[in-house]
């Protein structure tokens, strides 16, 4: 019995259904089905036919093309992850200034704090607060400069206790000779003494706390010239 020349389609539309996109597997059974389905009476005129064959050719290339340059993103990605992560260990041991306001206390050590004047003040307040919000230590360095300052905190609080492990951020307060505030910029440095390899990415250790490699702006000589944070 000769079947309607558009059966094929009914007979392909249900393993089609749900699909938004044809692949070369799809379109390969579509040429066989209409092959299958097609009127003897009226068959596909060759050049119809070599014309699919033509996009089926330059799908199957096309594809092709596709998973290699697939494949190729692949390697690159995890060659340069690796460069990444040997030359991330070779940090270790060396001072970094971290850019941001925000630390965390392990329970062991100092901190060191760091801020930027744009121009020379005459009074400067370091305040350092908890994860809570909660005021827990205010400092008042009597030597400041314009350009980079730099203090030290033994995190204890206004009374001299050891505040508890957690996160913790401070702010600089600055005022000018001519009563207006001055934007600090604030940062903190720290000695790398480890790095960690996660599925997020390569971590630095740092006084206990981990940060992301794009936290650091600069690698810093060590120094002692730092003020004191009590």
């Amino acid at each position: 019995m000769i079947e309607p020349a558009g059966s094929f389609s009914n007979a392909y539309s249900t393993e089609a259904k749900g699909k938004s996109v044809l692949g070369k597997d799809d379109f390969l059974k579509l040429m066989i089905a209409q092959l299958k389905y097609q009127d003897p009476l009226n068959p596909m005129e060759g050049t119809e036919f070599s014309a699919q064959l033509a996009q089926f050719s330059s799908l199957e290339q096309l594809s092709n093309l596709n998973q290699n340059v697939m494949n190729s993103i692949n390697a690159n990605y995890y060659l340069t992850q690796s460069i990444n992560n040997t030359l991330t260990s070779t940090l270790i041991g060396k001072e970094v200034k971290l850019e941001g306001n925000e630390f965390y206390n392990s329970g062991s050590g100092n901190i060191n704090l760091g801020f930027r004047l744009p121009s020379l003040p005459q009074d400067v307040t370091i305040k350092i607060y908890n994860s809570s919000g909660a005021l827990v230590k205010t400092i008042q360095p009597n030597d400041f400069n314009q350009g980079e300052n730099k203090l030290t905190w033994d995190f204890t609080d206004n009374d001299g206790n050891k505040v508890p492990e957690g996160a913790y951020r401070f702010e600089v307060e600055a005022i000018g000779y001519n009563e207006q505030e001055i934007i600090a910029e604030l940062f903190k440095t720290g000695i790398i003494n480890g790095v960690r390899f996660g599925d997020n990415g390569t971590t630095l250790l740092v006084g206990g706390a981990e940060y992301q490699l794009a936290d650091i702006v600069e690698i810093i000589n060590p120094s002692n010239n730092s003020n004191g944070g009590k």
